[in-house]
């Protein structure tokens, strides 16, 4: 990588490393993992627009989280699920027509506007609620639209499992042996690559960088009680897996090339990669947390992956896994 100097007046080669940062907003010190470009050369650190806008996305997500706001993702999200328009959406709260534009676009909520939106995305019968009461302050179009969105989920949730209930019952259906350790990181590779594949998340649910690695919490507590010993669900059968062909592909190729590990190398896999690591900022190993990998840092982590090795296809993932390998136990 090539960056202009002023020390040395010049376009120099330069390193990228993590660092710990810290901005005081309103009062209030936000502590965040930023990075920071140094010259080759003369080992000064230069200006990199890229690391700039890197350092001020952590920054965001890190005052969004201290102050349990809602990220920008989840709003798209709220705008998907209810197939409604970000202008419509800021009428029929009440809002100005652009708030939810600019909230898209970056710009910070209040936590009162971000508990109404959260508190849209996780109830439906709020939002249907919240449409028909004020459906005179959008066209009759962007109403029938939403409400048939609205309707659609009242149908289809509760007849099939989520993706990641889907994901879990076809990992344990298609491995002979695994533990719930190995599970999760299973889940969570497939989350990225998919993600880095299709350009989308297989499920919707966060995972957390627990101590042990990325951990899918209501996955936990269902499989808790098997410890450290393989899971054993003589239920499990192939009817109702919420999973498209590619979906299921790619958990086959995750079962290959990370399947073959021990939940314990898993474990120290997802350590050395960045989007756990900036998760666990500030916190000493072992230590609790409940702290969300956000879904951009997987998103940014395995589409440089991706690209790195030149990915064409699913099969490509194993010069990946072995690299890997071979960084931490080589």
């Amino acid at each position: 990588m090539k960056g202009f100097c002023e020390n040395c007046r010049d376009m120099v080669d330069y390193s990228v490393k993590p660092v710990n940062k810290e901005k005081t907003i309103k009062g209030k010190t936000i502590y965040y993992v930023g990075k920071e470009a140094y010259c080759e050369e003369c080992k000064e650190e230069i200006f990199e627009p890229e690391v700039r806008d890197y350092n001020l996305i952590q920054l965001d997500a890190a005052y969004r989280e201290a102050e349990d706001l809602i990220t920008a993702t989840d709003i798209e999200r709220v705008l998907e699920r209810y197939d409604i328009g970000k202008r419509p959406l800021s009428l029929l709260l009440g809002w100005g027509e652009g708030t939810l534009t600019r909230y898209v676009d970056g710009d910070t909520p209040s936590k009162p506007y971000s508990d109404k939106l959260k508190h849209i995305l996780g109830d439906k019968a709020y939002y249907r609620e919240l449409l028909e009461q004020n459906k005179n302050r959008i066209s009759e179009v962007a109403y029938r639209k939403s409400m048939t969105a609205t309707e659609k989920i009242a149908e289809t949730e509760g007849n099939d499992i989520s993706k990641l209930e889907s994901a879990v019952k076809y990992l344990l259906l298609e491995t002979s042996e695994i533990t719930p350790l190995a599970l999760q990181k299973l889940l969570y590779f497939a989350q990225g690559f998919n993600k880095a594949f299709d350009n989308t998340f297989m499920f919707e649910e966060d995972c957390e960088a627990w101590a042990h690695g990325p951990v899918y919490r209501d996955v936990y507590h269902k499989y808790k009680g098997f410890g450290y010993n393989p899971i054993e669900d003589n239920q499990l059968s192939y009817e109702n897996i919420n999973l498209t062909g590619d979906e299921k592909e790619l958990l086959n190729h995750i079962i290959l090339y990370f399947g073959c590990y021990s939940g314990k190398i898993l474990e120290n896999m997802t350590h050395s990669e960045e989007p756990w690591r900036i998760a666990r900022r500030d916190l000493l190993d072992g230590e609790g947390s409940e702290r969300v990998i956000e879904k951009y840092d997987i998103d940014e982590y395995f589409k440089n992956v991706k690209e790195k090795y030149e990915m064409l296809n699913f099969t490509d993932i194993k010069d990946y896994t072995k690299d890997l390998f071979s960084k931490i136990y080589g």
